[in-house]
């Protein structure tokens, strides 16, 4: 079992410039990048949009780093993807070193990638594959850069905290795309809260409320495993749900707060709107209560419904206050009254900023496990809402494998499980 944090801990959820959990010192073995060295060599698998901006980002750092490798499963998405890189707009088009023997694609493409001489991978898959995929970086003596969540069930977590323990041990960095947590004005309001601003945290209450997401309609050719690989965001296997894919940032804004992740969760759901085929077999909303240790409560809320009313926003509640923060505006209300006015930098490229630096300095960044225990989090809601029952952080941390539990990945049948019915046996 994961233990819970102690406030004293709080500051390891922080960025690198804040004595950010698992920096080693000095490398030791790990490879040091300065001076006049040769360029950091890096590759990106999983060539969607995300992954795209990964790659802009992590060309955009200081000092010699070239991009030199690309994976997918589907060549259009992967040439797409790397005519938009040399696109003149985004600035990095002469860090762009991918020929065409270092394009990968289908199944084993990943791996190709990873066996190169790359030295850092950027995973940006669904993330189903995201576990196995950090398992084999880490295995390789790669730094990495990896979206959240890193996984979709508790087996992929406990995949991911065995990686994180050998990066460690490698003095790998390890950077996760929970980007609040290189965002200066979450930065300094998280500081004023472990400062005592508003005092112990008695409550806090979470949302990412908003309207549809892409779909992609069905084509007459392709198999059941192109269709859902090509709409991952709507099959649990894939993505999770959008409380793990999604509402993961929120949730993991509170553990952050708090130093510590909950205990169990309770909660409600459906799927009201979303019920075409297009839409898989995820919800459209979801309400969880989660118990923290120390018997405080966090609410949680998440749906993805047009014509309905829109929040994105995380709050604490105090006991001489109140933290009130939306991605774009933070303030304090209660004793000490704070409003946030200072640089509005982008996170997204800070964490690459703060990875490829401690990687030229020798000194070994790893986010691995605060990212991993908010994806739990996320998966432990998910598990309430489908099953109408009380869940707790071992319940989903020991959970197999969610299904349809793949051995292998081939281009053809893949069954759809039916929408999750709370309070079913089935």
């Amino acid at each position: 079992m994961l233990h819970p944090h102690s406030r004293r801990d709080f500051l390891r959820y922080g960025s690198a410039s804040m004595a950010a959990y698992g920096v080693l010192g000095n490398s030791g073995g790990m490879r040091v990048h300065n001076g006049n060295e040769a360029p950091l060599k890096v590759g990106l698998i999983g060539c969607g949009g995300r992954g795209t901006g990964a790659a802009v980002q992590a060309l955009s750092t200081q000092g010699p780093v070239e991009l030199v490798a690309m994976a997918d499963a589907f060549p259009d998405r992967l040439k797409d993807a790397l005519h938009q890189l040399k696109d003149k707009d985004h600035g990095v088009e002469a860090r762009v070193k991918v020929t065409p023997e270092r394009c990968y694609t289908g199944f084993d493409a990943a791996q190709k990638l990873i066996d190169s001489d790359v030295d850092v991978v950027l995973l940006c898959t669904p993330p189903h594959f995201r576990p196995q995929h950090f398992e084999a970086a880490v295995a390789a003596g790669k730094h990495v850069f990896f979206e959240k969540p890193v996984a979709v069930d508790g087996f992929g977590v406990r995949k991911v905290l065995a990686a994180a323990a050998v990066a460690r041990e490698k003095k790998l960095s390890v950077v996760c795309g929970l980007q609040r947590h290189h965002q200066k004005g979450y930065l300094e309001t998280m500081q004023r809260v472990q400062d005592g601003a508003i005092g112990d945290i008695v409550a806090a209450r979470c949302a990412w409320n908003m309207g549809f997401l892409w779909s992609r309609e069905r084509k007459e050719n392709w198999s059941d495993m192109e269709w859902q690989l090509r709409n991952w965001l709507y099959f649990v296997w894939l993505s999770g749900d959008h409380i793990v894919e999604q509402h993961v940032h929120n949730l993991d804004v509170v553990n952050w707060a708090k130093g510590m992740h909950p205990k169990r969760a309770l909660g409600m759901g459906g799927r009201q709107v979303r019920t075409a085929p297009q839409f898989g077999n995820i919800f459209d909303h979801h309400a969880v209560q989660f118990e923290y240790p120390d018997g405080t409560w966090m609410f949680s809320e998440c749906r993805q419904i047009e014509g309905c009313r829109n929040d994105v926003s995380e709050h604490l509640l105090g006991s001489k206050g109140q933290v009130h923060m939306d991605g774009e505006r933070w303030s304090i209300e209660g004793a000490t009254p704070w409003k946030y006015t200072g640089e509005q930098n982008n996170p997204y490229q800070s964490e690459h900023d703060a990875l490829f630096d401690s990687i030229r300095n020798g000194k070994a960044h790893n986010e691995a496990v605060y990212v991993a225990e908010s994806t739990l989090t996320a998966i432990m809601g998910r598990m309430a809402t489908y099953s109408g029952s009380e869940i707790s952080w071992d319940d989903a941390l020991n959970a197999s494998a969610a299904p349809p539990g793949l051995t292998e990945y081939t281009w053809g049948a893949v069954s759809v499980p039916p929408v999750p019915v709370p309070g079913s046996k089935t």
